[in-house]
């Protein structure tokens, strides 16, 4: 059996340490306790400023700003990192979505902490075009979200860039950078102008995004070098992933916050293991890249085709796999499961009391498995990590082994 390294066990034993010293001492209650009312007040205060940047309203701006919005979305680099993989810029797209897993879990861990409201609808005009924006608006406000996520990933594929290329800075640096600030400014402007957040969320959203981005360009070449090749890699994630779950801090009220993150955090995992398998087959630096003689835009187009029905494939049989195998294999240990969403009958029909809040507030140890109101495996968790660990697995493994197969 390898050995495992001394700083994992370190660090999975820092974070089991938070869990129950955080759990037992209340820590998300007497945060929030500190913050939410400072935050909602600037909410408030904020709303006149809303209401007057909603008085410019045009259809076109609408449209611009609703764009914009999709464009910087969760399910937008969902799609869009698989096709970096393929373009041959492993390195590039690894980093972006481990990156996007980690902005996504301390965005959304902040967001439930301080459980601060939306600007109020009405008298603030909300404008959701989709279905992904109706779910953002189920969440809590501080920080944006889109902001934070814009201000990491555009921030990092600017340095990815400029560090590629291997020169000195010159006037296109500065363009990317110009570019970069554009649309930065662009969807934090966009976010109050549709209502869905207030200037305290945005400029959170944007110093976390700076926070975050300087702390990610520290670490990121170790990040990368352990995964691709360090020691007891995929269990070291694995139980990480499992961890992170119960170190999740709980809101006030349930928000769809806690499923982004393990939608991501099943990427991540995915992503990591599938990495650790394939690196020095298909994802190393001197793989072919698009635009090059040994990877044209033919070729590239025939990975799109080929790749995206299967990794879809494969999320619809690994989700299918978790309903059928979890249910059984929980049961037969005598675990009791519910779910809300994936297995109607399993669904557990429980009214939360008054005197049950405190115990949700400080279940740490709880949240993940167990509802609030009955001892049940909340099995829809784990049915979700599955799903898309095994969709972001097919990414950097099943998929790059069909292109060598059809030689693409």
């Amino acid at each position: 059996m390898e050995k495992i390294p001394t700083w994992q066990a370190e660090v999975l034993c820092g974070i089991v340490a938070w869990i129950i010293i955080s759990s037992f001492l209340g820590f998300t209650r007497k945060i929030r306790s500190l913050l939410q009312p400072w935050v909602i007040h600037h909410v408030k205060t904020g709303i006149p400023l809303v209401l007057q940047i909603q008085k410019s309203r045009h259809k076109f701006y609408d449209v611009l700003f609703t764009v914009l919005s999709c464009v910087v979305s969760v399910p937008f680099y969902t799609g869009f990192l698989p096709l970096l993989f393929w373009s041959g810029h492993g390195k590039l797209a690894r980093q972006m979505t481990l990156l996007m897993a980690f902005c996504d879990y301390v965005g959304n861990c902040i967001k439930d902490v301080i459980s601060a409201p939306r600007p109020s609808c009405p008298p603030v005009r909300r404008l959701i075009a989709t279905k992904d924006e109706e779910e953002n608006a189920q969440e809590y406000g501080l920080p944006s979200s889109h902001t934070l996520n814009t201000v990491c990933l555009s921030g990092f594929l600017l340095y990815y860039v400029i560090s590629y290329n291997q020169r000195s800075v010159g006037p296109e640096e500065f363009v990317g950078l110009a570019v970069v600030c554009l649309l930065v400014g662009l969807i934090a402007f966009g976010r109050i102008y549709l209502g869905m957040h207030s200037l305290i969320d945005v400029l959170g959203g944007l110093i976390l995004g700076l926070t975050i981005l300087a702390f990610w360009l520290t670490v990121h070449e170790y990040v990368d070098t352990f995964i691709t090749s360090g020691k007891n890699v995929t269990t070291f994630w694995a139980a990480l992933s499992f961890l992170l779950f119960f170190a999740y801090p709980t809101p006030e009220v349930p928000t769809p916050s806690f499923e982004f993150h393990t939608a991501f955090n099943g990427v991540a995992f995915g992503i990591v293991s599938g990495v650790q398998q394939t690196y020095y087959q298909f994802l190393h630096e001197d793989v072919p890249r698009l635009f090059t003689p040994t990877l044209a835009a033919p070729t590239f187009i025939g990975r799109i085709l080929v790749g995206i029905p299967t990794i879809l494939l494969v999320k619809y049989c690994s989700k299918a796999l978790a309903k059928w195998i979890l249910p059984v294999a929980l049961n037969t240990m005598g675990i009791s499961v519910r779910s809300t969403t994936y297995l109607p009958a399993l669904n557990v029909s429980t009214t939360v009391k008054n005197s049950d809040k405190t115990k949700q507030q400080s279940g740490h140890l709880q949240k993940i498995f167990f509802s609030s109101q009955e001892d049940f495996f909340d099995i829809d968790t784990g049915i979700r990590f599955i799903q898309y660990a095994g969709l972001a697995w097919s990414v950097v493994d099943l998929v790059p082994s069909l292109f060598s197969q059809l030689n693409l």
